[in-house]
């Protein structure tokens, strides 16, 4: 399955949409994985990860997200979208949320490197 990384739901009010979620429709469209929303959610509301010192990102990250409905995770290889890699500490925080709910796997990919 393929699975974005979330804003937080006062962020993508603000935004109007969710860039990777964006992205990962169209990867989805292109391969037929299943694309799934609403497995992880972003539950705190945290400054953007481009505002902080490299040194900050991870402790920022932390406990921001949890996983939802987590029957369809139990097994399943993701595809873990986001759309810029910097440090790696959101895609390292989402699959460790996404690994102990149960995923067998949890692969990523990113559209641009910073």
């Amino acid at each position: 399955m393929i699975v974005p990384v979330p804003l937080h739901r006062r962020r993508k009010r603000e935004r109007g949409f969710n860039q990777t979620e964006v992205l990962a429709k169209e990867l989805g469209r292109l391969t037929e994985f299943p694309l799934e929303t609403d497995v992880l959610k972003k539950i705190r509301n945290i400054p953007p990860q481009t505002s902080l010192e490299l040194d900050e990102r991870a402790r920022n990250v932390k406990a921001a997200y949890q996983t939802a409905n987590e029957e369809r995770i139990q097994g399943k290889i993701i595809l873990l979208v986001d759309d810029v890699y910097t440090t790696g500490s959101t895609l390292r925080e989402c699959a460790s949320v996404l690994k102990r709910a149960g995923a067998k796997e949890v692969r990523a990919v990113t559209i641009a490197q910073a």
